[in-house]
């Protein structure tokens, strides 16, 4: 039986931070029919937030096309500013409800852009509980912000 629509692509993210603020990580894995990939990154000094938010934007913006998303995070941060707090600042010039200027507003700028070429079904999901693709999300998250330590680490001790 043909399909009108694709599978929905699955993705799942995380960020982790070191110290925070400091050398921090981004991990997101990507499911799509029968394909899978990983991606990671990191940032030298950077905040978890920071981190959650670049996990998310680089998920969407992996994709070559529209696509529908099921995008699975542990971070109420992300969750709460897409779903919640994100129509308002943009209503609001970017301000908080107390008038301060939002946090973070360039990764949330990117990742408005990334979700409105995309329909996305946002699933928040327990960090650190057990669930097997938020748990290699986390271990790559961390690998990506320890080897970004461990590179500023002998870059100093080498001036």
């Amino acid at each position: 039986m043909p399909q009108d629509t694709p599978e929905p692509v699955v993705i799942h993210t995380d960020g982790s931070c070191l110290s925070n603020p400091g050398p921090g990580g981004w991990a997101v894995i990507l499911q799509w029919e029968d394909n899978e990939r990983e991606l990671n990154g990191s940032d030298p000094d950077t905040t978890n937030n920071r981190m959650e938010l670049m996990a998310a934007i680089m998920g969407l913006d992996a994709l070559t096309r529209p696509m529908t998303v099921d995008l699975h995070t542990d971070s109420r941060y992300v969750m709460n500013g897409v779903q919640d707090w994100l129509p308002r600042w943009k209503a609001n010039g970017w301000k908080t409800a107390s008038k301060k200027p939002v946090a973070n507003r360039d990764l949330w700028q990117q990742l408005d852009a990334a979700v409105a070429r995309h329909t996305v079904r946002w699933h928040w999901v327990k960090g650190h509980a057990g669930d097997p693709l938020n748990e290699r999300c986390d271990i790559l998250a961390r690998s990506a912000a320890e080897t970004i330590a461990s590179i500023v680490k002998i870059k100093s001790t080498n001036q």
